[in-house]
C-alpha cells in the first residue's frame, strides 16, 4: 500500500462510517427510567462515617435491586445497601449503609489511597456534565480509603489521576458506613437550573469475589449506558482556582573509587503549577520548572530479548489532568501497537508546560505545549543539536454524538533543532448498540530530519460486540513503514494485520458449585504481512479462563504460529498458564509460567530456541496497616541444543507500614540479574491531599562491578554501592 493510497483509504472509510452513523443523544442512555432527586442540604453533614447527621434521617433513594456485573452478570447478593445524595452550593454529599449478614468478615486495611482493590469497598460512577463521555468513578473502603478513576469513551478507566475529595469509613454491628463530600471545584460540572447528571452505584464483597451495581451492567454495557439520570434543583458550581507551589532538594553522591565517594552533588529547586477554572468545564493548567522526579520507582521488567519496548504508565500530577481528551478511539486495545497517541513520558524533563482543557456542549477539546530538555542528553559532543530543547505542541477536539460516541481530531507537532515531526488524524467511536461498537483512528505523519523528508499513514479499526453467553471482537490495523509519531507509544511499524477474538461464558450451578463462578473457553487468531521482518505471521492463541470466588482466576491455554524477523521465519508454540487468588484477608497470591518454541532477536543472526518464563507474587497483610509484596521473575532461553544463552532473576520487594491513611513508610528493594544491579529506595510521605505532600527519602545502587586499571568492569567482582542520594520534596495546594 502506498502512502498517499493509505492516507486515503483511512478517510475515505472514516467518512463513509460517519454518514453512516445516527447521532444519539446523551439521553438514550438507559440507566433508570425515573430520574433521582437530590436533596438539599440545610446543614452540611460530617464526613465521619457516621450517618447520625439530620439530612441522613431522610428516606435513602428508591433503588431497584443491585445486580452483579462481575464475574458474573444478573445476580443478587445477600448484601444490602442504602444510598443517600445531597447538595449545597459548594459540595456534593453521599452516604451509604452497606448491610452485611456477616460483618466481621468484611475486609478493609488502612492503606494508601487507590490501593484498596482486594478490600470491600461502595463507591459511585458519576457523569457530571451528562453529555455520556466523561465519568468519575469513586470508590471508598470501610476505613474511609479512597481509590479513583477517570473513565473516558476513548481511554477507558485510568487510575492515574486524583483529585480532591473528602471521605469517612466506620464499621457498624450490621455492616459498615461511608461518607463522601465533593467539592464543585475538584471536578466538571454542568451549572444552572434543573441540572441533569448520570449516576451508578456499585459494591465489592471481597470474599464473594462478586462486585454489583444499580443499575445493573448487563454484558457490553458499560457506566456510560446505564447511568440513571440524577438532578439538581440548581448547580452553581465555583470556578476552580488553584496554586501549587514545590520545593525539592537533592543530594546525590558516586563511587569513584572502591575506597572513595565523590563529595556530592547538591540541587535545590523551586517551581509552581497553577490551574484557573476559565467556566466551569474548561481549565487552564501551566507549571514552571516543575519536579518531575518519580516518587514511585518502576518495578524492573525483563528487557533481554524484547522484540518490543516496554511501557510504563505515566505519574506525573501535571500531565495526568485531562489526559483522557487525547486518547484516541480504540488506540491501546487489544494487541494493538500503537499503547497510546500520546504519551507525555516522552517529556523528559520540561521547564515550561502549558494545558488548556474542556468541553462546552458536546465539544470536547485539549492543548498541551511543553518544551524538553533532555532532548540532547543522548548526542555526541560535536552534534550540532546539542544545547537544544525540544518542543511539543499537541490540540485535540472531539465532538460528542452521543451515549458512548464521538467523533474527533488530533493534530501533533514536535521541533528538535530542526528536525520536525507533524501528525494529523480523526478518530471515531461509535456505539451501534448498547452491546455492539465500532472504532477507526486514521493518522497522516511528516517528518523531516537528517534522513530526509518522508510521510506515511496509520489506519486502526475495531469492531466488538458481547452478550451474557459469548464475546466477538476484531481488529485491522495498518502502519506504513515511513509512519513516525513522536509524541506517541508504539511497538512497531511497516506492517498490516487483524485479529479476532472469541469466547464463550458458561456459568455452573451455584448450588452444586458454590465456590466457581464461571467458565470461559477462548480463541485468539491473528495474521499479517510483516513489511519490515520481511514475511508473513500467523499466531493462534485458545485456552480457558475460570473464575472462582475469593477473587480467584485461572487461565491456561496454548499459542502456535510463525513470526517473521530479520528477513527469516520462525515457527513459535508455547503454553501459557496463570492465575491468582485472596486465600484469605491477609494473604494473596498469584503465578504464572509459560515455556516453548522462541525467537533470539538478534538484528543480523537471529535463532530459534527454548524459552521459559516463570513469575510468582505474593501479598502479605498480617494487620490493616502493614503490607509487604513479593514478586520474582525468572526468563531463561536455551539454544536447540540445549546451550544456554541468557537466564535472568528479578526480585520485587514492597514493605509499607500506613500509621494513618495520610503519613505511611515504604522500603522497595530491586535486584536484577541481567544489570548486575540492587536498587534499594525507602521513603517517607505525607499525602494529605494531592498537591498537599511532604517526602523524604533514600535511595541507592548496587551493582556488580569489579575496579582495574583506573576504571570500573561492569558484571564482575562483587556488589558494592555505586551510587547514593537523599530526596526531599514539599507541596502545598492553595486553592482561593
Amino acid at each position: 500500500m502506498q502512502i498517499t493510497s493509505g492516507a486515503t483509504r483511512a478517510a475515505a472509510v472514516l467518512a463513509f462510517v460517519l454518514a453512516a452513523s445516527p447521532a444519539r443523544g446523551a439521553d438514550e442512555a438507559d440507566g433508570a427510567s425515573v430520574p433521582l432527586e437530590a436533596i438539599r442540604a440545610g446543614t452540611a453533614p460530617a464526613i465521619d462515617g457516621s450517618l447520625d447527621d439530620e439530612v441522613w434521617r431522610r428516606e435513602p433513594l428508591s433503588l431497584g435491586e443491585w445486580r452483579s456485573y462481575n464475574p458474573l452478570h444478573g445476580d443478587s447478593i445477600p448484601q444490602r445497601t442504602r444510598v443517600w445524595v445531597a447538595y449545597d452550593e459548594r459540595n456534593l454529599y453521599f452516604a451509604f449503609d452497606c448491610q452485611d449478614p456477616q460483618p466481621d468478615r468484611i475486609k478493609t486495611s488502612v492503606t494508601r489511597r487507590d490501593n484498596v482493590w482486594s478490600d470491600d469497598w461502595v463507591g459511585l460512577s458519576i457523569d457530571a456534565l451528562g453529555t455520556g463521555q466523561v465519568a468519575y468513578h469513586m470508590m471508598v473502603n470501610p476505613s474511609g480509603v479512597q481509590l479513583d478513576m477517570l473513565n473516558s469513551v476513548s481511554g477507558g478507566e485510568d487510575q492515574s489521576p486524583d483529585w480532591i475529595w473528602d471521605s469517612a469509613g466506620r464499621r457498624t454491628d450490621r455492616g459498615y458506613a461511608v461518607e463522601i463530600r465533593l467539592p464543585l471545584q475538584s471536578i466538571r460540572f454542568a451549572r444552572g437550573e434543573r441540572v441533569r447528571t448520570g449516576i451508578l452505584f456499585w459494591r465489592r464483597v471481597s470474599r464473594l469475589g462478586v462486585s454489583v451495581s444499580w443499575p445493573a451492567l448487563e454484558p457490553g454495557a458499560w457506566v456510560f449506558q446505564k447511568h440513571a439520570p440524577l438532578m439538581f434543583d440548581r448547580l452553581d458550581a465555583p470556578l476552580t482556582r488553584e496554586l501549587i507551589p514545590a520545593t525539592t532538594y537533592a543530594w546525590n553522591q558516586s563511587r569513584s573509587d572502591p575506597r572513595t565517594w565523590t563529595t556530592g552533588a547538591n540541587r535545590g529547586e523551586f517551581g509552581f503549577s497553577g490551574r484557573a477554572g476559565l467556566t466551569p468545564a474548561a481549565t487552564l493548567d501551566a507549571t514552571v520548572n516543575p519536579d518531575f522526579s518519580q516518587v514511585e520507582s518502576d518495578a524492573f521488567q525483563v528487557e533481554v530479548n524484547r522484540r518490543f519496548p516496554v511501557f510504563f504508565p505515566e505519574k506525573r500530577p501535571f500531565f495526568m489532568e485531562g489526559a483522557d481528551i487525547f486518547r484516541l478511539a480504540g488506540i491501546g486495545n487489544g494487541d494493538a501497537s500503537m499503547v497510546a497517541a500520546v504519551h507525555t513520558r516522552r517529556i523528559v524533563d520540561p521547564l515550561l508546560g502549558l494545558k488548556l482543557t474542556g468541553s462546552s456542549g458536546r465539544v470536547s477539546f485539549g492543548t498541551l505545549s511543553a518544551s524538553d530538555q533532555s532532548a540532547d542528553r543522548d548526542l555526541d559532543e560535536g552534534d550540532a543539536r546539542r544545547g537544544h530543547d525540544r518542543y511539543f505542541n499537541i490540540a485535540r477536539g472531539r465532538y460528542s454524538l452521543g451515549t458512548n460516541s464521538f467523533v474527533g481530531a488530533l493534530v501533533t507537532d514536535t521541533r528538535f533543532a530542526g528536525d520536525r515531526n507533524s501528525v494529523a488524524g480523526a478518530d471515531l467511536a461509535w456505539q451501534i448498540r448498547e452491546n455492539q461498537s465500532f472504532s477507526i483512528t486514521a493518522l497522516q505523519s511528516w517528518t523531516a530530519d537528517r534522513e530526509g523528508a518522508r510521510e506515511g499513514a496509520a489506519v486502526q479499526m475495531n469492531y466488538g460486540v458481547n452478550s451474557r453467553r459469548s464475546t466477538f471482537a476484531a481488529q485491522l490495523e495498518h502502519y506504513d513503514t515511513a509512519f513516525s509519531m513522536d509524541t506517541s507509544f508504539y511497538n512497531r511499524i511497516g506492517f498490516t494485520q487483524a485479529w479476532t477474538y472469541l469466547d464463550l461464558n458458561f456459568y455452573p450451578d451455584k448450588d452444586r458449585h458454590p465456590w466457581l463462578r464461571r467458565v470461559q473457553p477462548f480463541t485468539f487468531t491473528q495474521g499479517g504481512r510483516d513489511r519490515v521482518a520481511g514475511g508473513d505471521d500467523l499466531l493462534n492463541v485458545s485456552g480457558v479462563r475460570i473464575y472462582f470466588t475469593r477473587q480467584g482466576f485461572f487461565r491456561i491455554d496454548r499459542f502456535f504460529g510463525r513470526e517473521p524477523w530479520a528477513g527469516r521465519r520462525f515457527d513459535i508454540g508455547r503454553l501459557r498458564t496463570f492465575g491468582n487468588v485472596q486465600l484469605f484477608r491477609w494473604l494473596w497470591v498469584y503465578g504464572y509460567f509459560h515455556g516453548g518454541n522462541g525467537i533470539y532477536y538478534d538484528p543480523v543472526e537471529p535463532f530459534g530456541g527454548k524459552v521459559r518464563q516463570f513469575s510468582a507474587e505474593v501479598r502479605f497483610q498480617p494487620t490493616g496497616r502493614l503490607t509487604q509484596s513479593l514478586a520474582y521473575t525468572r526468563d531463561t532461553f536455551d539454544r536447540p541444543t540445549g546451550e544456554r544463552v541468557y537466564d535472568i532473576d528479578i526480585l520485587n520487594t514492597n514493605t509499607t507500614y500506613q500509621f494513618t491513611r495520610w503519613f505511611a513508610l515504604r522500603g522497595i528493594a530491586q535486584y536484577d540479574s541481567a544489570r548486575h544491579r540492587v536498587l534499594t529506595d525507602f521513603l517517607s510521605s505525607y499525602e494529605l491531599r494531592p498537591g498537599t505532600v511532604i517526602y523524604a527519602g533514600y535511595g541507592s545502587l548496587i551493582e556488580r562491578r569489579d575496579y582495574r586499571d583506573g576504571e570500573w568492569v561492569t558484571g564482575e567482582g562483587r556488589y558494592r554501592p555505586s551510587s547514593r542520594g537523599v530526596f526531599l520534596k514539599a507541596s502545598y495546594l492553595y486553592r482561593f
